[in-house]
């Protein structure tokens, strides 16, 4: 029965983690509309860093700060400063569910920079995924180039999606000489402290529009959207469910449309469906062969 009851927790988990990250693109899409995007990236993770740091206090032997630093700020340039300054940049350029199909491409490029640097294996089952992925890609980049004309906004996402990838790879290869929570709130205070210094050296604060659509997003961008979501993430990692996580994770791009179609205004295209069922069939079919492998 108390097996039962935990793997019930771990799947409710990994929904709410689901519909969180779902939700938070077109908030965060709404949100850049009124605060310059590495102000708006900085802020929310720097706060959300300060709110997981007190939680995490009571087990500070395990920060080793002198000794691990440079694991944190490499992880914060991979994980905040290029992957969240990126992300929040390219919002800008295309609409928030197109955006976040393009991005949520990483689980596939995740695979193919494990299997070079992490030594996973590389299977039939994974390069069908691979070539699907990419035909997804190319039908959903059809959108963005001919509709919203943004080349720009489409590198980005792609962008995002390899540093994404690549700071995974990095944590996931240093997590045993560092504690991942500690990881995960070094990483936020230090990328959104360096975000936010960029922000003020290169933005202009006087365009900032306070207003209530803005306090909301970074409301739920430092606590749901960025504090509780790494918090989830990581206990289902932990708990091994990283690849029901990695599985899954095709569901978001999808909510993250839905919503953007309702709230946004946003259009579901024909390519935009379908390439978006490409990827998240390239997703699943990746990650349910690493799935395979690693029980």
């Amino acid at each position: 029965m108390g097996k039962e009851s935990s793997k019930l927790t771990s799947y409710v988990l990994l929904t709410l983690l689901i519909v969180i990250w779902g939700v938070s693109w077109p908030i965060y899409k709404n949100g850049v509309s009124f605060m310059p995007p590495l102000l708006f990236a900085g802020v929310r993770a720097f706060i959300s860093g300060i709110i997981l740091f007190f939680i995490a206090w009571q087990n500070r032997r395990f920060l080793q700060f002198r000794k691990n630093w440079q694991y944190y700020v490499i992880s914060a340039t991979l994980n905040i400063v290029l992957y969240l300054g990126i992300q929040t940049v390219g919002l800008i350029y295309l609409p928030g569910g197109l955006f976040s199909v393009l991005v949520y491409f990483q689980p596939v490029l995740l695979g193919i920079l494990a299997w070079l640097f992490l030594g996973e294996g590389m299977t039939i089952t994974k390069i069908i995924g691979l070539i699907l992925g990419f035909v997804g890609i190319l039908l959903v980049s059809i959108d963005g180039l001919t509709i919203h004309l943004s080349i720009i906004g489409v590198t980005l996402a792609l962008a995002t999606a390899f540093v994404w990838a690549s700071g995974v790879v990095y944590v996931k290869k240093n997590k045993e000489r560092v504690d991942p929570y500690w990881m995960v709130v070094m990483q936020l205070i230090i990328g959104g402290s360096v975000l936010l210094l960029a922000g003020f050296i290169i933005e202009d604060v006087q365009l900032i529009s306070w207003n209530g659509e803005l306090i909301s997003s970074i409301i739920w961008g430092s606590t749901a959207g960025m504090a509780i979501a790494q918090f989830l993430y990581y206990k289902l990692i932990n708990e091994g469910e990283a690849s029901k996580v990695g599985a899954f994770t095709f569901i978001v791009p999808i909510i993250s449309v839905i919503i953007s179609s309702i709230f946004l205004d946003e259009n579901i295209t024909v390519n935009l469906f379908f390439g978006m069922l490409l990827v998240g069939t390239s997703i699943y079919l990746v990650n349910y062969q690493r799935k395979r492998i690693t029980t």
